[in-house]
């Protein structure tokens, strides 16, 4: 598997961390912004299940904006073999 040398902005960790920290905050944003702030240190990317759920909401036009960063930068991050 190839390495990932791509990690969040800390800009997206922010969002990511203000996500978690909110109540009202969807099940998948949660879900997103957990695999973002995983991939804000260190060599870790998308699995393939974060993958095609990111892709959903990208997909979607029922997902806020905020969720739809999140969901970008953790497309941004995946395997590009896959």
């Amino acid at each position: 598997m190839a390495k990932n040398t791509k990690q969040t902005s800390d800009r997206i960790a922010t969002l990511a961390a203000e996500t978690l920290h909110d109540a009202n905050a969807s099940k998948i944003a949660r879900r997103l912004a957990g695999s973002a702030l995983a991939q804000s240190n260190g060599s870790k990317q998308t699995g393939a299940d974060m993958e095609t759920l990111a892709s959903k909401v990208l997909q979607s036009d029922k997902y806020a904006d905020a969720t739809k960063e999140l969901a970008a930068s953790v497309l941004s991050q995946s395997n590009k073999s896959r």
